[in-house]
């Protein structure tokens, strides 16, 4: 009886708030219809769809948002959920953590979800009372939330209140991811992008239900997150005159970087970042001249030529270097990878390289973290634990494919097909070319688990698009070579193989620029999408 006393109080509390909030908001005409939706309009696209006509839900000024009771989880996915959806709909959308309510609702249950969502996916159930959304964990039930975000009207990404009829087509959506790691990566190194910046990236990756967030934090043009032990990493390595060109200065201190984390998490991503080395050194042994065979510390660079640079392999300082660097990243990274790059050491011998990989992988392994980098590592025969990332363009490698038959994963980011940074056509005013032009049908057009030969589905952890910042300067930046491309990635990491057409994701892309232009996001109008 108790119980049922609470829940009136709440019900109670959240109904006598509805009036007011709604009366406040400013008078307008009588809302336009909105236009049809369908279950399988959203991206990435969605395992199995059901439609039921009717079973229409519209969102009312008496919507309440009823979570799990007692967890907190399922309540801050809720929150999360009214804050998206409060100001283009002028509603309040109280959030109340109760077993059942008399209004119409969205509903965020934790469990009791079709026993295939997994770890990682949703059930959607839409009836005219109202949306329910099962999930097994808080990062089902906020990938749910996406795909009830992407059903409702574009208007609902509108930062002021629009007046619309605010629609949900009805049915059911099981759904759940093809791979369980989906990631972006997001270049500090060549130019130094502010932690607004990074959240605002944060925020629209976490709409096409990416899960991961790689952050390139040293190169040879810069250092970009603060290491006490060695701290003029940052006031000199990520100091003025660093960067491309010498205009890309600055660095994320721990707190900086922890807040990065945090805001990631709250979104369901998970932050990975990545140290490169032995190569891609030179910031570093700029600023350090110990860390040089001869002690003589080399000139700053500026430039884009890459493999130039080496660690002194046979030095132990260097290895006091590289654990100090992986235990203070290690001590402040909540997730399970830590990325020691690997790539392009064309100034290591190869014998060299496999000892300072071999020297490395246990450490990241000390400090409680999985070691991850680019596909060279595989040369040197590591546990079958370490993650690869395969970025080169062709079909075949012989060092990825015997690592895959002794068991280690593979993320693929083939670099003429996810490679953010490359231009879209020779007019493309930003971007490099080396690796091909990439239109957005070049980004879609490819299967993770047929890539390289020998690599298969279930050596595929999953596919990461970076995005590298040699041309890169602001966020609108970064907005114009992600989109379009980083949904068509998006959906070849969550949506099955049998679901890959490029005719439904070019017209369902093509419905995402609305969204787009009211987020204020700056995407390239590829001429091979029917932009809405």
């Amino acid at each position: 009886m108790r119980r049922r006393h609470t829940v009136t109080r709440l019900l109670a509390a959240a109904v006598l708030t509805l009036p007011l909030t709604v009366t406040a908001a400013p008078a307008a005409a009588a809302p336009a219809a909105a236009p049809t939706r369908q279950l399988s309009d959203v991206i990435p696209a969605p395992v199995e769809t059901r439609p039921d006509p009717r079973g229409t839900f519209i969102l009312s000024p008496l919507t309440v948002i009823r979570t799990t009771p007692g967890s907190a989880a399922a309540r801050q996915v809720g929150r999360q959920l009214a804050d998206t959806l409060r100001p283009a709909t002028g509603y309040p959308l109280p959030v109340l953590p109760v077993p059942f309510t008399p209004l119409p609702e969205i509903a965020l249950l934790l469990g009791g979800a079709d026993a295939r969502v997994g770890q990682q996916g949703y059930q959607l159930d839409v009836t005219r009372r109202g949306v329910t959304i099962r999930a097994n964990t808080a990062a089902g039930l906020f990938a749910g939330t996406q795909t009830l975000r992407q059903l409702l009207p574009a208007q609902i990404e509108a930062p002021q209140r629009q007046r619309t009829t605010w629609t949900v087509p009805g049915g059911r959506i099981v759904d759940h991811p093809r791979f369980a790691y989906r990631g972006a990566m997001l270049d500090l190194a060549r130019h130094f992008h502010t932690v607004d910046e990074i959240k605002t990236y944060v925020d629209l990756l976490s709409q096409y239900k990416i899960n991961y967030l790689h952050l390139h934090l040293s190169d040879d043009q810069g250092w970009r997150i603060q290491i006490d032990s060695w701290p003029l990493l940052t006031t000199v390595g990520g100091g003025p005159g660093t960067g491309v060109d010498g205009v890309g200065p600055g660095y994320l201190t721990k707190a900086d970087y922890k807040a990065v984390v945090a805001y990631a998490a709250a979104r369901h991503i998970t932050v990975i970042p990545e140290i490169d080395m032995p190569g891609h050194t030179n910031a570093a042994q700029s600023t350090y001249a110990e860390l040089n065979c001869d002690k003589v510390a080399t000139p700053p660079r500026t430039d884009t030529a890459v493999g130039y640079s080496s660690l002194c392999i046979h030095d132990e300082l260097t290895y006091r270097f590289v654990e100090d660097v992986i235990r203070e990243l290690a001590e402040i990274t909540p997730g399970p990878y830590l990325h020691i790059g690997g790539d392009e050491a064309h100034a290591t011998t190869d014998e060299d390289y496999r000892t300072f990989v071999q020297r490395v992988l246990p450490l990241v392994s000390k400090y409680g973290k999985r070691a991850y980098g680019w596909n060279e590592i595989m040369k040197a025969d590591p546990a079958a634990d370490v993650v690869a990332q395969y970025w080169g363009t062709g079909t075949t490698n012989a060092d990825l494919a015997e690592a895959a038959a002794r068991g280690n994963k593979v993320v693929m980011s083939p670099a003429n097909k996810a490679y953010l940074d490359m231009k879209y056509d020779r007019n493309t005013p930003l971007g490099l070319s080396w690796a091909g032009y990439i239109e957005v049908r070049t980004a879609y057009d490819w299967d993770p688990a047929t890539r390289v030969a020998g690599v298969g589905e279930d050596a595929v952890l999953g596919v990461e698009a970076p995005l590298w910042s040699e041309t890169l300067r602001s966020i609108d930046d970064i907005e114009y070579m992600a989109f379009p491309r980083l949904p068509a990635i998006a959906e070849l990491g969550w949506s099955t193989a049998a679901s890959h057409d490029w005719e439904s994701f070019r017209t369902r892309l093509g419905e995402q620029a609305p969204r787009w232009r009211l987020q204020d996001v700056d995407f390239y109008p590829s001429a091979q999408v029917p932009w809405a």
